[in-house]
C-alpha cells in the first residue's frame, strides 16, 4: 500500500544517473558517482534522493545548501582550512553554501541527501 505523493526509499528505483566531478576539480582516484534522484521540486530547487561515490578525492564549492546521512561507507570532508570531518554510516550533516574544501571518498560511499538550490 501507498501513499500518494510520498517518496519510498528503495521502492520503484528511479534511473541512475552516472557522472564524475569536472576533471579540474579531482585530485585522485576515479571517483565515479552514482545519484538516484527520488524527488525533484516543480521550481527545480529542491532535490532528494540517494547518492554513492567510488573512491576518489575532489574539490568542492557549495552554492545549494544539502543536509545528508551516511548510509555506508567512509568519506572525508577538508575545509579551506584544513579541519577534517570524518563521515561513517549514521553520520548526518548539514553542508551550508559557501562551503569550500574538498570531499574524499575513502571506500564507496552512499548517503540519502536533500539539496535546495
Amino acid at each position: 500500500m501507498s501513499i500518494a505523493n510520498i517518496m519510498v526509499y528503495g521502492q520503484k528505483l528511479p534511473a541512475v544517473e552516472e557522472s564524475r566531478p569536472d576533471a579540474t576539480k579531482i585530485i585522485a582516484g576515479d571517483p565515479l558517482q552514482r545519484t538516484w534522484n527520488y524527488y525533484e521540486s516543480s521550481d527545480g530547487k529542491l532535490y532528494s534522493g540517494i547518492w554513492e561515490a567510488e573512491p576518489g578525492t575532489w574539490r568542492i564549492n557549495y552554492d545549494e545548501a544539502e543536509y545528508c546521512i551516511i548510509l555506508e561507507g567512509q568519506s572525508r570532508l577538508t575545509d579551506e582550512h584544513g579541519a577534517v570531518l570524518e563521515l561513517r554510516p549514521g553520520s548526518a550533516i548539514f553542508i551550508p553554501p559557501g562551503f569550500k574544501g574538498t570531499w574524499e571518498v575513502v571506500t564507496r560511499t552512499r548517503k540519502h541527501y536533500v539539496i535546495y538550490l
